[in-house]
Formats: C-alpha cells, sequence, structure tokens
C-alpha cells in the first residue's frame, strides 16, 4: 500500500472516464488495530456513486436530482474484501455503471491500490424514486441517457465489469 507523509485532500476525483475517485483513509476511520472500520466501506462507496452522479449531471448530485424530481436511495449493497485498509493508505474507487434496468441501475465501485491490486468489489443498486411521494419511478430518460452514454464510454475504453476481482490482485 502507498503511504503519504504529506498532508492531503481527502478525497478527489482524478479521472472520469471511469470515474476514479483517489481517497486517503483516516485514523478515525480505523478500528484500535488500525484496520478501517468494515461500515466505513460503505461511506466510500456511496460517496463514489454522489461523486458519479455530479460527474454525470456537471453540477451537485443533490441540486441535479432534485431539480429533475427524483432520488436514488439504495436498494442493495454488496461487498467482496479482498484486502484491507490502515491509516493514511490511499486507494481508488473506480466507478462503473453494470447495468441500467427499468427503476433501478447497478453501479460496480471497485476499490484498488495504486498499483491496481482490488481491495474490495462493491455492487450498489439505487434505486428512482419520486422525490415528493417516495416511490419508485421509472429511471428519467435524460437520466437514462446519461447511464447509458458513460457505460458505453467505459466500454469503448476497455473498462469491464465483469473481472474477477481476485485475478487483479
Amino acid at each position: 500500500m502507498i503511504r503519504t507523509d504529506s498532508l492531503a485532500v481527502i478525497e478527489s476525483i482524478i479521472a472520469t472516464a471511469p470515474l476514479t475517485v483517489r481517497r486517503m483513509v483516516r485514523w478515525g476511520e480505523c478500528d484500535p488495530a488500525g484496520v478501517v472500520f468494515t461500515s466505513r466501506f460503505s461511506d466510500y462507496v456511496i460517496s463514489a456513486a454522489e461523486l458519479f452522479y455530479g460527474s454525470l449531471f456537471d453540477t451537485t448530485p443533490q441540486r441535479a436530482k432534485h431539480e429533475q424530481g427524483f432520488g436514488t436511495p439504495s436498494r442493495a449493497l454488496s461487498f467482496d474484501f479482498i484486502d484491507s485498509l490502515r491509516p493514511d493508505d490511499v486507494f481508488d474507487t473506480v466507478v462503473t455503471v453494470e447495468s441500467v434496468n427499468r427503476r433501478t441501475f447497478v453501479l460496480d465501485i471497485t476499490g484498488r491500490k495504486p498499483d491496481g491490486g482490488t481491495i474490495f468489489v462493491a455492487k450498489l443498486t439505487p434505486v428512482c424514486v419520486a422525490r415528493s411521494e417516495r416511490r419508485s419511478i421509472d429511471i428519467p430518460a435524460d437520466f437514462r441517457a446519461l447511464l447509458i452514454d458513460y457505460q458505453a464510454s467505459c466500454e469503448q475504453a476497455g473498462v469491464r465489469t465483469d473481472q474477477n476481482p481476485k485475478e487483479q490482485s
């Protein structure tokens, strides 16, 4: 794992196709043994998803979804943990779109070491809801188009979501 001795930004977007977020683990995210709490990985994934939405809409994600009248609460979230993280570790989360369904879509969010080794693979399935009613709705046409265009751009760049993470470590 790459460690840094300098003060750094905790989280920043370093690439947009695919969206890649570089993050440094903070001491407070770890247990007394110096390993990131399992629950913090959910925060990493949700944060990467929010930055992904912001990148798609070219504005803040909540503003964009509010203006379009929908929200994206999580319907499902799963993890495959391959490696651990410790304070000051730097890692990247790479966001790809695995599938776009009628009311849900699946984001593949993979945590990687700077050398490319896999730390975790998460599958996040948001469901689109009408903000005012909190009922599920079809993915809005503009958002669907953005998701499909992003998925195609990642595929054209040779980025796949169907690789076995244990083979990448």
